[in-house]
């Protein structure tokens, strides 16, 4: 991606915001120029390229006005003699908290790495907390750092891609931003296992021609089948990162030539009326694979991800899986909550049910600031942001989920506060199970709780939930049982 120079800057964002001044943008641009002066990169470019690069990727999500001024800003706090004061005094508070979230904590206030990266998390979390905007300018500054990685030691490339695999791509993912999750994971998996890369890049590009061969004549049966619908709606293909592959091969234990991975398309159309009525059509001109249809739209997931899937047989015997959205639900799936802010450009109101979608997150993050060891806040996170989850049911038929690994104790939480605090026992599919049973996708979990019963300390060593342990610490801490 070649970084936009202002006038390019200026123009792709007055196309998608045609009411807003530009003036601002202008400003922090050239502010920023004279900022980073003649500071250069480790590639020897001067330094703010970067910045133009992070307002690129904002804009290319169509981010509004203070965070794309925050992204061409967002490293002068750190990096330059600019105090937050005199930013306030030029743009105003709310682009400087914006560049203050962003900004890394001082290295040399903590004891190890370990510390650092741990506090660096929870000061960039807690500034998300307030404005979910902080986060989507450290993911496009992560994006191209990780572009730019090959001018870096071996020992940093390796650190920064790890962190980016383990953190950062799964937060992409918790946001809804696919799209990001699998650029960051495959620009990782090349730096971290780069000959299982190359080997997995060339099998891919092998079979391409072959798949796209196959993919293109079942759209055009589907397209035949759906004209006839006369249903507005295009169709796409859709392609999986090389490290979505691998991961399903780490998971069965295969290698490629073994993996049954399905051909994909996604179906685009008006409204959420069509998209039942082309799931229908589909279905009746193929053959739809038993249990594989799953309703994201009246069931939506915690990103705010929505769309139906089936998987079906197409003409030559071959799988396909099908996603069926709206024109918004394909935004939202490409760019997550970042899609959200297209709508309120400007001074409009905050947007009420993008509001109560960002509960989940805050509250999340409010569990995390509770944990006091970097080890545990780091781990806590990790497991929190596992994009392998279990689905549970309640007694009552209400379904949770939860990290893989976790346990009836982080069930009960999830369920209700005061249940996980009066737990003394769970059963799982009707049978007693102890409190660090690993539960299991499609189990069904009843807590037994009693009167007076209170959190123990040994909790602490087998709940996976970062709102269990909260919960567990912050009673046992008040009743002088930990520090």
């Amino acid at each position: 991606m070649t970084p936009l120079d202002k006038n390019q800057l200026v123009e792709k964002f007055s196309a998608y915001a045609p009411h807003v001044d530009t003036a601002l943008l202008i400003k922090a641009y050239d502010f920023s120029i004279k900022a980073h002066g003649d500071q250069a990169r480790a590639s020897g470019e001067e330094y703010f390229i970067h910045c133009r690069s992070v307002a690129t990727s904002l804009v290319d999500w169509k981010m509004d006005l203070p965070t794309v001024c925050a992204g061409l800003l967002h490293d002068v706090l750190e990096d330059t003699p600019v105090t937050a004061a005199a930013m306030t005094a030029e743009f105003g508070e709310e682009i400087t908290r914006l560049v203050s979230g962003v900004t890394k904590l001082e290295h040399f206030q903590y004891s190890s790495r370990d510390d650092v990266q741990a506090e660096n998390w929870r000061k960039m979390l807690l500034a998300t907390a307030q404005d979910i905007r902080v986060i989507i300018i450290k993911l496009a500054d992560r994006l191209h750092n990780m572009q730019t990685l090959s001018y870096l030691t071996d020992e940093q490339q390796q650190r920064i891609s790890h962190e980016t695999i383990s953190l950062y791509a799964p937060l992409a993912h918790r946001l809804g931003m696919f799209q990001l999750k699998g650029h960051l994971e495959d620009l990782a998996f090349q730096r971290l296992w780069p000959q299982e890369f190359k080997d997995l890049e060339a099998k891919v590009n092998a079979q391409l021609a072959t798949r796209e061969a196959t993919l293109k004549k079942f759209k055009e049966s589907v397209e035949k089948a759906l004209a006839e619908t006369q249903l507005p709606h295009r169709i796409l293909s859709r392609s999986k990162s090389l490290y979505s592959i691998y991961g399903k091969m780490q998971r069965q234990a295969k290698p490629f030539e073994e993996i049954q991975d399905a051909l994909g398309v996604r179906i685009i159309t008006d409204n959420i009326a069509d998209c039942y009525a082309l799931l229908g059509t589909v279905h009746t001109q193929f053959k739809p694979v038993a249990g594989s249809f799953t309703d994201y739209i009246s069931i939506p997931k915690m990103n705010l991800y929505q769309s139906l899937h089936t998987t079906v047989m197409g003409p030559d015997g071959e799988l396909v899986e099908i996603q069926i959205r709206t024109e918004e639900m394909h935004r939202t799936s490409e760019y997550g909550i970042a899609a959200h802010w297209r709508y309120k450009i400007g001074e409009h109101a905050k947007d009420a049910h993008l509001e109560e979608k960002l509960n989940w997150l805050r509250q999340w993050i409010e569990w995390l600031q509770d944990l006091k060891s970097p080890r545990e806040f780091l781990d806590s996170l990790k497991t929190d942001l596992d994009l392998h989850q279990v689905f549970i049911f309640t007694p009552a038929g209400e379904v949770k989920s939860l990290p893989a690994g976790s346990t009836p104790l982080d069930f009960a939480f999830t369920v209700h506060t005061a249940i996980g605090m009066a737990c003394v026992g769970a059963q799982v599919n009707n049978k007693m199970v102890k409190l660090d049973y690993q539960l299991k996708s499609g189990d069904i979990c009843k807590i037994i709780t009693r009167k007076g019963s209170v959190p123990k300390k040994d909790w602490l060593m087998f709940v996976k939930t970062a709102r269990a342990r909260s919960k567990i610490r912050s009673y046992l801490r008040e009743k002088g049982i930990v520090a």
